[in-house]
This record gives C-alpha cells, sequence and structure tokens, in this order.
C-alpha cells in the first residue's frame, strides 16, 4: 500500500487516467476525485476511475490524513486557486503533487500561497497525453512506458519524493528528476514550441480563402504535424503565458533558423537545404529509435 487514500483534483484526460490506473492497481485503499463537473464527477464514478467524487473539494480533503495523496490535476494557471483552496483546509503531513507542464510557475505559486514552498509538495509533469481531453478520453495505461519528471527542491521531504514516485510507477511510468529550471527549457522546445508551431500552422491556412481545398487535400504528413493542434486550447493558453521566458527563447532561436531556410529557397542554395534536411534525418531517426524502445511490447 503506498498510501491510504489519493485525492485526484481535476478528472480530465492525465487526472483522470492516473486515478483510473492507481485504483485499479491497488495501491490506494481509496481514489477520490474532484471536478466541478456534475458530469464529470457522475462518470467518473460510474466508470471505476474513482471511489467517490463530488464538486466540493474540501469535504474531500477533510478526509485526508498525514501521508495521504492530493494530485492537482488542473490547468497550469489554475494551481495556485487549488494550492489556496487546500492551505486552509489540509492537514500536516498531506503530499500534495502536480501534473502541470510548467513547474516554474507552480513553485512560484506555491511560495506565494504557503510563504515557503511546504516540503511535501512535490512538483511533477508526465510527458504523456494526447490530442483528445477530458474524462471520456481518459486511458489507465496512458503513462505506460513515458517520462514523468519529478522537480523536487532541496529542502523536499524524502519520503514524499518517493511516495509520489511509487504512485507513477505503479501507473506504469518511468520516473526521473530534474531541476525545475531545466525542466522549463527542455520542455519549451521538445513540447511547447512544437504545440506553437501547429498552432500557428493550422490557424494561418484556415484564414486563407481557399482553405477548404487545403484541407480537403492534405496529405499525412499535415495530418500528423498538425495533430496536436487539436489540444485543449485552455491548457496550451496557461502553458504559453506560465513558460513565457522560455518559450520566447526557444521561438527566437527557431525564427532564426526559418530565416535562414528561407533565404537559401530564395538563393536555390541547395547545399544549405540539404545539409538541414541531412542533419534533421538523422536526428529524426535517432529519437524514431529511443521512443520504440519505450513504447509498450518493443525490446
Amino acid at each position: 500500500m503506498i498510501a491510504e487514500r489519493m485525492l485526484v483534483i481535476g478528472l480530465g484526460l492525465i487526472g483522470g487516467s492516473l486515478a483510473s490506473a492507481i485504483r485499479q492497481s491497488t495501491c490506494c485503499r481509496t481514489v477520490l476525485g474532484s471536478s466541478r463537473s456534475a458530469e464529470t464527477v457522475s462518470k467518473a464514478v460510474a466508470r471505476g476511475v474513482v471511489d467517490r467524487a463530488d464538486i466540493e473539494l474540501l469535504p474531500l480533503v477533510d478526509e485526508l490524513q498525514a501521508g495521504d495523496v492530493v494530485v492537482i490535476a488542473t490547468p497550469t494557471l489554475s494551481v495556485r486557486i487549488v494550492l489556496e483552496q487546500l492551505r486552509a483546509a489540509v492537514q500536516r503531513g498531506v503530499i500534495i503533487t502536480d501534473v502541470a507542464s510548467v513547474k516554474g510557475s507552480v513553485v512560484e505559486d506555491a511560495r506565494a500561497v504557503f510563504g515557503e514552498v511546504p516540503a511535501t509538495f512535490i512538483p511533477g509533469h508526465p510527458i504523456a497525453g494526447s490530442e483528445k481531453s477530458g474524462i471520456d478520453a481518459m486511458n489507465p495505461q496512458l503513462f505506460l512506458r513515458h517520462e514523468v519528471i519529478l522537480t523536487p527542491l532541496p529542502h523536499s521531504d524524502r519520503q514524499a519524493v518517493d511516495t509520489v514516485s511509487a504512485l507513477w510507477r505503479t501507473a506504469g511510468a518511468n520516473v526521473s528528476v530534474m531541476a525545475v529550471e531545466e525542466h522549463d527549457a527542455v520542455l519549451s522546445l521538445t513540447s511547447h514550441l512544437p504545440h506553437m508551431l501547429a498552432y500557428t500552422l493550422v490557424d494561418t491556412l484556415a484564414q486563407r480563402s481557399q482553405n477548404n481545398e487545403i484541407f480537403r487535400y492534405a496529405a499525412g504528413g499535415f495530418r500528423d504535424f498538425t495533430r496536436i493542434a487539436g489540444s485543449d486550447p485552455t491548457m496550451w493558453h496557461d502553458i504559453a503565458i506560465a513558460n513565457r521566458d522560455a518559450l520566447l527563447q526557444g521561438l527566437a532561436d527557431f525564427e532564426q533558423h526559418l530565416a535562414d531556410l528561407r533565404n537559401a529557397i530564395r538563393d536555390r542554395d541547395g547545399s544549405h537545404l540539404f545539409e538541414v534536411f541531412s542533419r534533421a534525418k538523422q536526428a529524426r531517426d535517432y529519437f524514431g529509435e529511443l521512443y520504440a524502445r519505450r513504447k509498450p511490447g518493443s525490446q
């Protein structure tokens, strides 16, 4: 038994998937859930995602004792609101973690709410997801062989870190530890920047007068690249704002490379184009091998 009780606040894709995975594993005696949507609460209970759920958070928090775990699975910019609710009600020793894609803003929110980041607050981020969202997209195998990054602070409680790690490993994830600043810098390039590019490309083409023809004849490459533009706008609005500085740096670097590519096309610089395409293919092939190794069923 990892914890007697786990409370998941926010029963969308990530929160619902984690709650379901942990409930199926029976590593927590009771899995509780909270959502602002009565429909989501009803579905989560009916589908066995949680043992009990409520649109009211505080009655559920009142049940928690030292060693229990709260998982905040709400959009990044709403984490502070949840922390403010928890501060007034949660008992000492309850472990709090989150799933937000930006860790710097979450740590600052925790510091602002509590005065200092509690030793039992362990920031986390599962590198898994889908362009789909909501409780209907829930998948208890979502985290299988995917990475989860924890960003504990130097004063973080070791037992709390171990408990959060154990929960994610029980859900099938590989857990690693990273500094807050490093996490936000890396994810700004590997996750946040690609989403910004996909959203911008689709929006650009959608505003062209012949957009119906463009989308009608779009090939597989376009569909593959722009799939993530179907992701939840609220979530990515929050991420773009919360990780502003790192994302702006990534965009600036990309803009420079894009300008170089534009110039090479204009100047018919085939050598430059071939070098860029060759380096990119080599890097993508290497990434593909790494990804294949972590997929379920791969050797």
